[in-house]
This record gives structure tokens, sequence and C-alpha cells, in this order.
């Protein structure tokens, strides 16, 4: 069953609010800006620096030898990734041969969800009405119940056991003759399951601690249940894993193994390390499997392309939060007749939202003028083009409305 609590916030501290969202507004709005000036010069930058790059890049012959004549260059190779180090979770006595080894535990626990409705009363104050609901649900870590708003639930969460999720990964991972870098090394993925294998003077060691844990919350009757269960690579502490309860942990572990990989880097004796382009920006790769450098290269293209609309869109949307926050006080001022504070709040929402794509066209253009000109100038052209467009729409609306008004006000007379 939901909760609800109801708070009501003062006309007078709403309108103090408002005036302290002015200074997020514009904290928001330069951040915004800022954001969208550097991400096209990022992309002009990155797309220089990977046409650099591909035009330089020379591939090895083979890695099974270090080629001194190839040091300093950029090079392309692929071939296998492997290593001897053995990995161990000593906490738990499990190991393996790879490069990485990953412990993911969760959690079985109530979580709350809230949902607020906000409504404006006359006189300019607001009424709030948060409702409260829970369900179960699996977590990374356990819910503090204490903090819950409903009593009803509040005290609810336990666990059986508690471990963080954490990975090691391998110190020495050749390739051929070479050693790979950390950074290399993090990009291996491939993630496989970890074969348990646990003795039964383990197990039952620790059954009876989560006996006891269960017992302290009310699970009685439990005395001969197993309460540790080994499946593939996980272990589970309940009941059943089934059928989860509250306070149940379920850990399992992967691991990557030595697989072929393709590289792109700049070598360095016996290892790798980042190219640097004429512009200061850097490169370097590993992807898995075999793979050609122009298919490399192209993809990099697509992503530096992809994360730039990305960083466009959030640069429009902090702008245009930016501008609502600072225009903000004249809804608010209005709040003492809802109906129109809700209108001039839909018009203030509106003009900003056109004004923060004007101006981040304007923003955009004039990066793009600086980077490349005639590209700025292109996007320039569309800005002013939509100013006018608003404008001379605006102008039109304005005297269609001055022209209804003189009509009615004729017919009034007569």
């Amino acid at each position: 069953m939901a909760y609800t609590e109801t708070t009501t916030i003062g006309y007078g501290s709403r309108v103090g609010n408002s005036f302290r969202s002015i200074g997020t507004g514009f904290l928001l709005f330069i951040a915004g800006t800022a954001l969208l000036w550097w991400n096209e010069g990022r992309v002009v930058k990155t797309d220089k620096m990977l046409y650099e790059a591909e035009e330089v890049t020379v591939e090895l012959e083979t890695i099974d030898r270090i080629n001194p004549e190839m040091d300093g260059k950029l090079v392309y190779a692929t071939g296998f990734a492997n290593t001897e180090d053995s990995l161990v979770d000593a906490q738990f006595g499990i190991g393996a041969t790879a490069i990485r080894l990953a412990r993911d535990v969760e959690y079985y626990q109530w979580v709350e969800h809230s949902q607020e409705q906000h409504k404006d009363k006359l006189g300019g104050s607001e009424e709030i009405v948060t409702t409260y609901t829970y369900t179960k649900e699996w977590t990374s870590e356990p819910v503090q119940s204490s903090r819950f708003h409903d009593p009803a639930y509040q005290q609810k969460n336990f666990v059986l056991t508690t471990a963080d999720s954490e990975s090691w990964q391998a110190e020495k991972v050749t390739f051929g003759a070479f050693l790979l870098n950390e950074h290399q090394i993090c990009s291996i993925r491939g993630d496989e399951p970890v074969s348990l294998s646990l003795d039964s003077l383990t197990l039952d060691g620790w059954n009876k601690e989560v006996r006891q844990v269960l017992g302290r919350h009310g699970g009685n009757g439990v005395d001969a249940a197993q309460l540790v269960h080994v499946n593939n690579n996980q272990l589970y502490y309940g009941i059943s894993p089934s059928g989860p309860a509250v306070g149940d942990v379920r850990i399992t572990w992967t691991k990557v193994l030595p697989a072929k990989v393709t590289i792109i880097a700049k070598q360095k004796d016996n290892t790798f390390t980042s190219f640097k382009a004429k512009n200061g920006k850097t490169f370097s790769t590993l992807v898995m499997g075999t793979r050609d450098a122009a298919e490399i290269y192209e993809g990099a293209h697509r992503s530096n392309h992809m994360l730039m609309w990305i960083l466009r869109f959030v640069g429009l949307l902090l702008v245009i939060i930016g501008l609502k926050g600072i225009f903000a006080i004249l809804e608010t001022l209005l709040k003492v007749v809802p109906f129109v504070a809700n209108i001039i709040g839909w018009g203030v929402g509106l003009v900003c939202t056109v004004v923060g794509l004007v101006w981040s066209l304007i923003i955009i253009g004039l990066a793009w003028l600086f980077y490349r000109p005639l590209i700025g100038i292109a996007i320039l052209a569309v800005a002013a083009l939509l100013i006018w467009f608003f404008a001379f729409k605006g102008k039109e609306k304005l005297k269609q409305m001055t022209a209804q008004n003189r009509g009615q006000n004729q017919q009034n007379y007569i």
C-alpha cells in the first residue's frame, strides 16, 4: 500500500528559491555555452589527428620479435594477448589464470520509490504530495531501510553476508615479444564464467554463519537447511535461489581469458604508448579480434561524430535549462494567481527553448567559423534565418491579435 506525505511551500519561500535559481541558471547557461564551443573544436582536432595517424600507420610484419627500426613509429598489429598471472579473490578463495578476475555482488532488498505531484494554491503557495511505494529488487549494495519514509517498511532490510564488487587485473600481459601497457590491458574484454570449486568444510562454515544471521531476523526452522548454494559461477546465500527473499545475496565471478586482439599504438622499446599528433591530440587503441586498420579508423571517426552530437544535445539542454532558471522568477511572482502564472510559464518556457536553440546554433557557428569557416558561415545563416522567422511570425501574430481585439470592441460598441 502506498504511503503519502504532504508538504506546503509558502509564496515567500518560492520567490526566494527562484531568486537563488537565477545564479544557478547563469552557471548552467555559461557551462552549456562553453561545452558547445569546446565540443566543436574537439571534433575538428580529433578528426585531424585521426587522419594524420592513419597516414603514418605502418603494419608490423611480426610481433614475435622486436624490430628496433620500428621504434617510435605508429604501428598496427594483430596477435594473441596472453598472460600467466594467477589472480585470486582472497576473501572467498576463488582464483584463475586470467587477464582479469571480477566479483559481482547483488543484494535482494526492499527499495523505496517516490513520485511527486505539485499543485499551485491561490495566494502563491505550493502543495507537494509525495507518494512512496516499495518493491523487492536486486541491488548493487545494501539498502538502508531505516531511512524509509513509511514506518511499516523501516528496519525491513538485512543481508545474510556482505562483500564488495571488485576486480583484479594481470600486471604482465604479453603480445608476442611485447608487453601491453595498463590502458591496453583494461581494454581487453570477453567475460566468461569462473567454475567454482569449494570444499565442503568451507561451505559448512559459511552455512553456520548464515544460519545465525537468519535466526536473528526471525528465520526459525532452518537449522537443517542448506543456506549457501553453488551453481556454476555463482554463490548464493539464501534458502532458495529460485525464490529469493529479502536478505539473500548472490555473488558471481567472471574472468577474461587470453584472446586475439588488434592494436594501433606507437612502439616504444618492448611496449607501446600513445601517438601524439601535431595538434597535441593523442591516439592509441586496442580492439578485440582481427580488424583492418582502415576499419578501426572508420569506427574511430564514427565514435567521434556520435560523441559530437551527444555533447551538442547536452550543451543545448544546459543552455535551455539555464535560461529557464534565469527567467523562472517571472512565473513565480505571478503564482498568486496560478492560472495566469501557468500561461506566463508556458510562454517563458517556449521563448527560452527558441532562444536557447538559436543561441546554441550561433555558438556552434562561431566555433566552426573559427575552425572551418565555410561550414561556420552556413550554420550562422541558418541561425539568422530562424531569428527572422520567429521575429516575423511574432509580428504577424501580434497584428492578428490586435485586429481581433478591435473587431470585438466594435461589436461590443454596436
